[in-house]
């Protein structure tokens, strides 16, 4: 029995040493909150999980219990428990487990008291709803609208909660009565321990269009300050065995050196610049 959990019920110490092996057992250990999700989202989302990740939802005194048992490096992963965690559990890496959970996110209608995650915008422009109290209902929102042409319509594009601002009720109402959901709601992943390392999701949130064409542009600009510092390596000594016999055979041209592999270049030259001066002349 663990030292940290020997005064627990049996049921969560069943729970502490789950926790414990599982963290043994998969080379990824990570903590997601489930703050916000409906039930029936988060079983979707254990569906979507099979087979790349276990997800373990337990008590978050539980989860300390334990990372203080653990102890080590993984044991301060501990220390980033925020809201209602839980466990996952993978053998991929870092990255590819945070592209999979940013899949899972899907947009929900905001509640009163949530705090938009990025501006929520309104557009201008015709609405769904016929004339009536919802023109009043969004003015009070502070949103421009009115009836034009026997329709509802919204005056002009504006930005009615910036990021990180709290919806109110009334602005809550009037984003759900429009359709427009702000609100990510999925598994967020809070921190992941890998190869003994820890990996926030500021570190793993990269485009990876952007890093691919970054790679591509700094193989091109290595390859080019090799060629042109007459650098040779196995990828790039073609090019600079080449770049060296055009630029040999330019200085021969130029200096009207006659050797073969040169002389019909300089007799070229020669009959280009005769007729040059033949159109002078005439």
């Amino acid at each position: 029995m663990v030292l940290y959990t020997h005064h627990l019920p049996q049921w969560k110490r069943d729970e502490v040493e789950e926790i414990i092996r599982f963290s043994k057992e998969y080379k990824l250990t990570g903590l997601v909150d489930l703050h916000g999700i409906p039930a029936s989202q988060l079983q979707q989302m254990r569906r979507n999980l099979r087979g790349l990740a276990v997800l373990k939802m337990t008590r978050n005194t539980l989860i300390e219990h334990a990372f203080s048992e653990l102890g080590g490096e993984i044991g301060k992963t501990a220390g980033y428990i925020d809201g209602q965690s839980a466990m996952i559990y993978t053998n991929e890496n870092p990255f590819k487990l945070y592209r999979k959970l940013q899949d899972t996110m899907t947009k929900m209608v905001a509640k009163p008291g949530d705090t938009a995650p990025e501006d929520v915008v309104i557009s201008k422009g015709p609405t769904a709803f016929p004339p009536g109290p919802i023109v009043g209902t969004l003015q009070q929102a502070g949103i421009p609208a009115a009836i034009e042409s026997g329709k509802v319509v919204i005056r002009e594009t504006k930005t009615v909660v910036k990021a990180g601002e709290e919806i109110n009720e009334k602005m809550a109402d009037v984003l759900s009565k429009l359709d427009i959901r702000p609100i990510d709601v999925g598994l967020s992943l809070q921190i992941a321990f890998y190869d003994g390392t820890f990996f926030e999701p500021g570190t793993l949130a990269i485009d990876e269009t952007e890093y691919f064409n970054n790679i591509i542009l700094a193989a091109q600009q290595a390859f080019n300050l090799s060629v042109n510092a007459a650098y040779p390596t196995a990828t790039t000594a073609g090019a600079i065995i080449g770049k060296a016999v055009r630029e040999a055979k330019n200085l021969a041209v130029e200096a009207a050196i006659y050797e073969k592999d040169v002389v019909e270049l300089i007799i070229g030259r020669a009959q280009r610049e005769s007729l040059a001066v033949k159109s002078l002349v005439e």
